[in-house]
């Protein structure tokens, strides 16, 4: 698994939940130890991604960071308007 599964893996993920996947945008930082993970999504999708009380996000980010600690890095999921 190479660093861009990760970004590939919210993409799927994302794509999945939005009323409007073509507007999903994921974006990764690589650092040494680090990725951080940017999600752009539609203004009406946030809402979805996100989930009530965050549960989506926090799945999402649960599956990213397992993904991760395969590759023995850090990810981070920020989810940006």
């Amino acid at each position: 698994m190479g660093d861009s599964e990760i970004k590939n893996l919210v993409e799927y993920i994302a794509r999945a939940l939005a009323e409007y996947p073509d507007k999903v945008q994921v974006r990764e930082i690589n650092g040494h130890q680090l990725s951080v993970i940017e999600l752009r999504a539609a203004k009406e999708d946030l809402g979805k991604i996100i989930g009530k009380e965050g549960r989506n996000a926090h799945a999402i980010r649960t599956i990213m960071n397992a993904a991760a600690t395969k590759l023995r890095k850090r990810a981070v999921l920020e989810i940006l308007e």
